[in-house]
């Protein structure tokens, strides 16, 4: 069956902002107003709908990416709107990564009194490295101090994007009642009423009219810079069709050339219909995105997916979930073919095949079971077994491996215990559930104590997961302190050689191994490689790789994984021309250790970007404070009454430093802290 046409009406969209932006009530809005839901659940109320999880409610952040699907009608066209919304707290920035990987297109939404905030910046760098094209929405025009404007500016300034503005407010602050359409040039007023579920479109009212004029006039010779044939009816003078400025509007934002702007109060019920037009108008469909990339079982040559049922298959597992009642599920994006009920596929990066047990499209954490899913839908597979985050799924044979999702190293760590001996097999099991899930969580043991450390990209991320093995497993367990996740590398190049020779089951095992250890600058990774001259067999060179890497994880000062090293294997040596992939393994690994020793290591740091916004009279002491952190301010800058501080620190130094911020701003600053590098331990 042919439905490829019925992607066209499909958008496959994000929502994307700073912490406190409004995402989460944004997307509560879209989802009663297309009639998704019947009522609008709040997040204060720790009742909306997207924010299912309980500590999501309690907190009134967005922890998960949830997934839902809703639908909008333009004229007689009746779209397909599939949501992400994301988390905007730093801690779980891997939620976001991993949702843009496999987003057509997604909503910014920024505050209007704070306009582009840190976190903000993230995640437009974010969405660029994928060239996503996306649209702005500042909410909040109804608070004190919104200010449409600045906000616009510095979309434009600090985000380096080009933005046009679509509609601009009509009223500020709180005579904010409604937007100005510089397309259409009317007014829209919301009904205060019915919670905006009304609007009317009216004439614009003398006093507002010359702005709304300038306003348009600008959108118009934005686009002229991008649509040639628009410059040419501008020069002719001749009367431009808002069917024209739209597709103008459009073909500029598919090309991620310019970014279009829509402004409102998602709180108040205002400016969310204009919005999901120009969801539908300007951002793509599957159709409008290049067709998806991949390689070969070799990474050799690249393989080209189009976004049509008839192709073959080529999807992409982006999140993994512990569901109480289906067991693991697998949230999927297909790119390419179709995928059926029963259907056996194979993933090429575990090389293993997998059965398709049921099929959901969801919203939220409810679901509905559906018997096939096709190219540009993202679903909820139950069946898959071994397939993890970032792993392509395709047809043996037709094998094509996509790129995949990059998790952060984390960066903090707690030691926890269960509360008795007999939760301890219950614990572990829990433990490899949520690792599972998320990629930036891990699960290790001190060697010395033998305590299970987990680790992770905060302190919220580790007391969230904490929270999660009471509430989802029924395990209450004791904590740690946090501790800091440290790595080694070395300062010098070295070389060395280590001989395995031992009797195993009664024969005689030998493999010699040299090795040139080098440390690398500017990399948080490693390299392995073997000298062109080297010819061993397959399964030999797997076991010294395999050697090599499992070496690397522990490192010979305290134990620490790792990293910025460039391993060189030099030379294999075997007896009687017979290779033993265990004897070369050992080999390799004991050549690895005595290399690490006479290389001079050290031990590295996480070092953090602190992004601190504090009222102008409170950064003195908050800079006073961190440099007795032996913090490095990168940057001051400057918003009406506030300052952004942008400053790098050490993790170490950085342990409840909300409290302390707290008292040296009489609990107005605040704060976001995400990874950037790691550096040398200096001595005390």
């Amino acid at each position: 069956m042919e439905r490829t046409p019925k992607l066209l009406s499909v958008r496959n969209i994000g929502i994307i902002a700073h912490i406190d932006a409004g995402k989460t009530t944004t997307t509560e809005r879209i989802l009663y107003y297309t009639g998704k839901s019947h009522k609008i659940g709040e997040v204060h109320d720790g009742a909306a709908t997207m924010d299912w999880m309980a500590q999501e409610q309690e907190r009134g952040i967005t922890i998960t990416a949830a997934s839902t699907s809703c639908f909008w009608k333009i004229g007689d066209q009746i779209n397909q709107i599939n949501i992400i919304d994301t988390p905007g707290h730093v801690d779980f920035t891997v939620e976001v990564e991993r949702s843009l990987r496999v987003l057509d297109g997604a909503v910014v939404v920024f505050c209007g009194v704070a306009g582009v905030e840190p976190q903000s910046e993230t995640v437009w760098r974010q969405a660029n490295s994928h060239s996503i094209p996306r649209i702005s929405f500042i909410n909040k025009m109804d608070r004190t101090g919104a200010d449409f404007d600045a906000a616009v500016t510095q979309i434009k300034e600090i985000l380096g994007a080009e933005p046009v503005c679509v509609n601009i407010p009509l009223g500020n602050e709180e005579n904010f009642k409604g937007v100005i359409d510089l397309i259409r040039m009317k007014a829209i007023i919301f009904s205060e009423e019915n919670l905006g579920a009304d609007i009317a479109v009216e004439a614009i009212e003398d006093t507002e009219l010359e702005r709304a004029q300038i306003a348009r006039d600008k959108m118009i010779e934005t686009l002229t810079l991008y649509d040639d044939a628009l410059l040419e009816l501008v020069l002719e003078e001749k009367t431009i069709s808002e069917e024209r400025l739209i597709d103008g509007i459009r073909k500029a934002c598919l090309k991620d050339k310019l970014t279009p702007v829509f402004c409102g109060s998602a709180f108040k019920n205002k400016g969310i219909q204009p919005l999901l037009d120009g969801i539908t108008q300007f951002l793509p469909s599957p159709l409008d995105r290049p067709p998806v990339q991949g390689t070969d079982r070799q990474g050799e040559k690249t393989v080209e997916r189009k976004p049509d049922t008839n192709e073959l298959l080529a999807a992409l597992v982006f999140k993994i979930q512990a569901d109480s009642f289906a067991g693991r599920v697998s949230f999927l994006r297909i790119y390419s073919g179709e995928l059926k009920v029963g259907q056996q596929v194979f993933n090429p990066v575990k090389r293993k095949k997998e059965r398709v047990g049921k099929i959901f499209q969801m919203h939220a954490n409810k679901r509905e079971e559906v018997d096939t899913a096709s190219a540009g839908e993202i679903v909820v597979v139950v069946g898959f077994n071994f397939s993890t985050t970032g792993d392509t799924i395709c047809q043996k044979g037709d094998e094509i491996i996509l790129e995949q999702i990059q998790s952060p190293n984390p960066v903090i760590s707690i030691a926890i215990e269960p509360k008795t001996k007999a939760d301890q097999e219950r614990l572990d099991d829990s433990l490899q559930k949520l690792e599972i899930e998320d990629p930036s969580f891990s699960v290790g043991r001190d060697k010395e104590t033998g305590q299970i450390l987990i680790s992770g990209m905060g302190e919220l991320h580790l007391e969230i997961l904490v929270d999660r093995l009471a509430r989802e497993f029924g395990l209450v367990v004791n904590t740690g302190k946090p501790q800091v996740a440290y790595r080694e590398t070395i300062r010098k190049e070295t070389t060395a050689s280590e001989v395995f020779d031992k009797q195993i089951a009664g024969k005689s095992v030998y493999a010699g191994c040299t090795l040139t250890v080098e440390p690398l600058s500017g990399d948080e990774g490693n390299l392995i490689e073997f000298s062109p001259d080297i010819e061993l067999r397959d399964e030999v060179k797997e076991a010294i790789h395999s050697g090599i890497e499992e070496g690397l994880i522990s490192g010979v000062i305290s134990g620490y994984p790792v990293l910025k090293t460039k391993v060189v294997v030099r030379q294999v040596d075997n007896r009687d021309d017979e290779s033993n992939p265990t004897a070369a393994k050992i080999a390799a690994a004991l050549a690895l250790r005595k290399c690490l020793l006479a290389g001079n290591p050290v031990l590295l740091e996480p070092v953090m970007t602190v992004e601190i916004t504090t009222p102008t009279e409170f950064t003195g002491d908050i800079i006073g404070d961190l440099n007795s952190r032996k913090g490095r301010v990168k940057s001051i800058e400057d918003k009406k009454e506030i300052q952004i501080l942008s400053v790098g620190v050490a993790l170490s130094t950085m342990f409840g430093y909300l409290t302390i911020l707290r008292s040296l701003s009489q609990g107005r600053a605040s704060f976001s802290m995400m990874f950037d590098h790691y550096e040398e331990v200096h001595p005390t």
